[in-house]
């Protein structure tokens, strides 16, 4: 099962061969009330880290010895047809 973050963050994937992190930040623009900056950096780069390891994205950034820092991600041909059944699908809409 996937968060709405992470399927957000595979149909933009989805158009380019590499795509940035920040782009991934559009996600929280919709919301009424956003989280804090640092709280949606610690959601993307554990959404990202999640869908990495399921094998539907690459990721390219910079390594330390104790952290990945995440730069950059690609879609691997399994996320490529997970994001594609992804757009046949019926987006839920967040209505109060």
């Amino acid at each position: 099962m996937l968060s709405p973050l992470q399927k957000f963050i595979l149909k933009e994937s989805q158009g380019t061969k590499i795509t940035k992190r920040i782009l991934f930040k559009k996600f929280y623009l919709k919301n009424a009330k956003p989280p804090k900056p640092e709280d949606q950096q610690n959601a993307i780069t554990k959404s990202l880290e999640r869908i990495i390891d399921r094998g539907f994205l690459i990721g390219y950034g910079r390594r330390t010895p104790k952290k990945w820092y995440i730069e950059s991600v690609k879609l691997t041909p399994k996320g490529k047809r997970l994001a594609k059944s992804l757009l046949g699908k019926q987006q839920k809409f967040s209505f109060k």
